[in-house]
């Protein structure tokens, strides 16, 4: 079994540690963790520390550090910008982006998106988004906790994207050429897909439309499935 990770706020500067709040609840009392047993601390800014439960109490535990690590900042970041799907899609989408290892998300509120982010219910959901990405990255034991972003507008979301998602691209992603350094900012449309005005406006910018394959993706899937091609070229996988 995989040593499991935890998020604190900062990691320990000493050798001795003790976890607790939620994630200290989390870790003795749901998954139980005893003494001898190993796990990770981290920060979500590339830091982690891997410690042993030296005692474990009601809701925390105590832990002597082993050792610490500091992962670099991935260059170049692999961001998309996600268009605002209904229900469920969306989080499935922030979940399985983050376990590929996606950098940044940018929410977008595309013409065709069913739903739209406004006012309260508009930050309710993108602290879902947050929470989600939170989750998945403790899940997938990352170094470094991706970012969640404001929704964009098209405009907004035009002025960073470099590649678009379409099905009638000719470009391919697999052949596509990429940036060696900053951002490569993938635009994903909603269940509508992207609007000829939203392609039109991206392409305006500079973006370039590409395709996976012949099949259409939903958009809970087209993300992670871009960016496991990305992740490839790259030499991340």
């Amino acid at each position: 079994m995989s040593r499991p990770l935890f998020l604190v706020a900062a990691l320990p500067q000493g050798e001795s540690f003790t976890l607790d709040g939620p994630e200290g609840h989390h870790a003795a009392t749901v998954q139980r963790l005893r003494v001898g047993e190993e796990l990770l601390l981290g920060d979500g800014k590339g830091g982690t520390a891997t410690a042993v439960v030296t005692a474990a109490g009601r809701g925390t535990l105590d832990l002597r550090t082993i050792s610490i690590g500091y992962a670099d900042t991935p260059d170049p970041r692999l961001v998309v910008i996600q268009g605002i799907a209904k229900g469920e899609r969306g989080e499935l989408a922030v979940q399985a982006m983050t376990e590929a290892g996606v950098d940044e998300i940018v929410p977008w509120a595309a013409a065709r998106s069913v739903v739209q982010w406004r006012g309260e219910r508009g930050d309710r959901a993108r602290e879902r988004w947050v929470a989600t990405a939170r989750e998945a990255a403790k899940q997938a034991r990352r170094p470094w906790l991706p970012v969640v972003a404001p929704a964009a507008s098209t405009r907004e979301a035009a002025e960073r994207a470099t590649l678009v998602l379409h099905e009638a691209a000719k470009e391919r992603l697999t052949r596509v050429d990429l940036p060696a350094t900053g951002d490569i900012a993938l635009v994903v449309g909603p269940e509508g897909g992207i609007a000829p005005e939203e392609l039109a406006t991206f392409e305006a910018a500079g973006a370039t439309p590409v395709r996976l394959g012949d099949e259409v993706l939903r958009t809970s899937t087209a993300g992670v499935a871009a960016l496991s091609v990305l992740s490839t070229r790259l030499g991340r996988w």
